[in-house]
């Protein structure tokens, strides 16, 4: 038989859209099969709803001298309230890419899953992983599908990086993707910051990152940007020795993306704080 477009719906007793065509996108045969189950195309309120579901915060991104690094906060809000301290906002998109969340938690951490579906099953089907920019694509079209749910107060604004396995001798293999709310898709230079906490992050960034920067100089930009951006907005949370929570950062490189140990961004942290704490002291002169 010439594919299973071909196969009779009563051998297997599956419906008619698993049997259709064989397609990469998994999205586009949810939205065959089971549109309901798109984050997109479930019925949102009229009315602005946005302080009533928690919201994720900062989300930074850096690359360094052989691949690319992104951390972020664990507070997520709702309102004026703190309705988590210890949420996670970057995943691994794959083995090569992580995704960072900013905006509506529940609608950003379905997408994620669905975008980690979405991947694995181009793999499975094609035998080959997408290209980087595939990938960025690919999440594009994602965001855009929620454009309704974004004007009703319930947007999704990710931040993706990843290792580029086709990058050109010399180039550098870490990059970075941002998004706006209408799917827009804009490659950033070095370093990209998103959510609340992103205009401190960014201004830190901007003072502390160079190209060459090593994997561990790259960490120590990252945590110090987040711990900028907790310092000036509310809604991004700082590290919390008391209750162990540091920000979560994933390093992705020619050996793939690995996230680093909370003692490792523990060290990394308490640095950062002891250093502030005496440039404080001498500033006051205590």
């Amino acid at each position: 038989m010439d594919g299973l477009s071909q196969w009779p719906t009563e051998r297997s007793g599956f419906p008619h859209a698993y049997l259709d065509r064989v397609g990469s996108s998994f999205t586009d045969f949810l939205a065959t099969a089971a549109p309901d189950l798109l984050p997109g195309r479930r019925p949102v309120p009229q009315l602005p709803v946005g302080d009533l579901a928690p919201h994720g915060t900062t989300i930074v991104a850096v690359t360094f001298d052989g691949g690319v690094l992104m951390g972020g906060d664990r507070r997520a809000t709702m309102g004026n309230l703190i309705s988590s301290r210890d949420i996670e906002k970057v995943y691994p998109a794959d083995s090569w890419s992580v995704i960072g969340i900013a905006g509506a938690a529940g609608i950003a951490i379905e997408m994620v899953r669905l975008y980690q579906v979405e991947l694995e099953h181009y793999e499975k089907i094609e035998g080959m992983t997408l290209s980087l920019d595939g990938k960025a694509n690919r999440l594009a079209g994602m965001i855009r599908g929620n454009l309704g749910a974004a004007l009703q107060g319930l947007a999704v604004v990710p931040l993706f990086a990843g290792f580029d396995l086709d990058a050109a001798p010399g180039a550098t293999p870490g990059r970075i993707f941002s998004y706006d709310v209408t799917g827009g898709n804009y490659e950033e230079r070095g370093y990209a910051a998103v959510g609340s906490g992103s205009l401190f992050a960014r201004s830190s960034l901007k003072k502390t990152w160079r190209a060459d920067l090593s994997a561990a100089a790259a960490t120590r930009t990252v945590v110090e940007a987040l711990y900028d951006a907790a310092d000036d907005d509310s809604a991004t949370g700082g590290p919390d020795p008391v209750r162990r929570l540091y920000p979560i950062v994933y390093r992705v490189d020619a050996e793939g993306a690995v996230r680093l140990t909370d003692d490792e961004i523990a060290a990394v942290a308490d640095t950062i704080v002891t250093e502030r704490s005496a440039a404080d002291r001498n500033s006051t002169g205590a």
